[in-house]
């Protein structure tokens, strides 16, 4: 092939990805455009915890970790690549209450630029009282939500990446159950020489399938943008990740520190709001085998506001080594003054 085609060629493939991206990103912005901003429904909140230990320490969302593990590609699947290769994952979370959660990942290359992942995730939330419409106790039932998915990602250009992850969600409480599809979509920019990275996700675009009864629920849908930067020369990266931001306002109650003098006021103001979308994030990174982060979300720590407040709500903890072919993790959280999380992931190479 003469230079003069393969320049011509180089210019069509360059072409062809910058349209691929284009595409892309129309494409996420218009199925958010579709998407109802004003909508505040929780039957579905439980998509927003996440799976990784890694993550929860660093205030629960964080869609640019770049990591070697498995378990983070429920955040974004553009985080999913070859480099990964075949890795299994497992995590365990003991929440609020009598909560438990836990799944299971699978993830395997797909070529040289490409990767797919299987994911089950369950959330069981104890067991509870039935009652008739007197109040009389019948019997217990333990409700619980199931979250079955699959993932694929593809590299569109040597730094930036795509995925898509279809969801299909199950939830099961006493006598009424329903199923949704939802999909994620997730683009990730990854700069090596400045250990940069840049994403943009868009969560949980569906809806229900099977309804709980008359009532149709929404899924939150969510658009998150994610800034993780490794500090030159130091063992240290920060992470900046603005999520909720299909809408602006996100107010609160106020309660007050518990004197009884305060009263209930409504938090509404461009800082309160602006703080609310934004987890911040820091980590210390001395070998790719070890490291230690703490995480600051502020949403956590206003939407757990009580009386007795709480220093550590909002701040989160976790570690990680690595030692051959296992990743082991945990993290640690307070959101609340009566309630102490633990999440703990489990990653190896198969």
């Amino acid at each position: 092939m003469g230079s003069g085609n393969m320049a011509l060629w180089g210019y069509v493939n360059i072409n062809v990805m910058k349209r691929n991206v284009i595409a892309f990103i129309v494409a996420i912005l218009s199925a958010v455009n579709a998407s109802a901003f004003d909508d505040v429904s929780t039957a579905y909140s439980f998509l927003d915890i996440t799976s990784s230990s890694h993550v929860y320490g660093l205030g629960g969302v964080n869609v640019s970790l770049i990591d070697d593990d498995i378990n983070i590609v429920e955040q974004n699947p553009a985080l999913l690549g070859p480099e990964l290769g075949s890795q299994l994952g497992v995590n365990y979370m003991r929440y609020i209450g009598s909560s438990n959660f836990a799944g299971v990942k699978y993830g395997h290359s797909a070529g040289t630029h490409g990767a797919w992942a299987a994911s089950m995730q369950y959330f069981g939330y104890g067991e509870m009282k039935s009652t008739d419409v007197t109040g009389s106790v019948t019997g217990t039932f333990s409700p619980k939500d199931i979250c079955f998915s699959g993932t694929y990602s593809h590299d569109i250009t040597t730094a930036l990446r795509g995925g898509v992850t279809l969801k299909g969600i199950y939830s099961d409480y006493e006598a009424y159950s329903a199923f949704a599809l939802a999909v994620d979509l997730g683009l990730n920019y990854y700069d090596g020489d400045n250990d940069m990275s840049l994403s943009l996700v868009v969560t949980n675009l569906g809806g229900q399938l099977k309804r709980f009864n008359e009532v149709y629920e929404r899924l939150p849908v969510d658009v998150r943008i994610g800034w993780s930067q490794g500090l030159h020369g130091l063992p240290f990266r920060l992470s900046i990740t603005a999520w909720n931001l299909t809408r602006w306002h996100l107010p609160y109650y106020d309660t007050g520190d518990g004197t009884g003098h305060d009263s209930v006021k409504l938090k509404d103001s461009f800082m309160s709001n602006l703080l609310r979308h934004l987890v911040f994030a820091g980590e210390y990174e001395p070998n790719e085998n070890f490291y230690i982060g703490i995480g600051y979300n502020y949403k956590t720590r206003t939407d757990m506001n009580t009386y007795s407040r709480n220093f550590f709500s909002g701040f989160s903890i976790g570690s990680g080594i690595r030692v051959r072919q296992f990743g082991i993790g945990a993290a640690l959280a307070q959101p609340h003054v009566g309630a102490m999380t633990f999440m703990f992931n489990l990653a190896m190479r198969l």
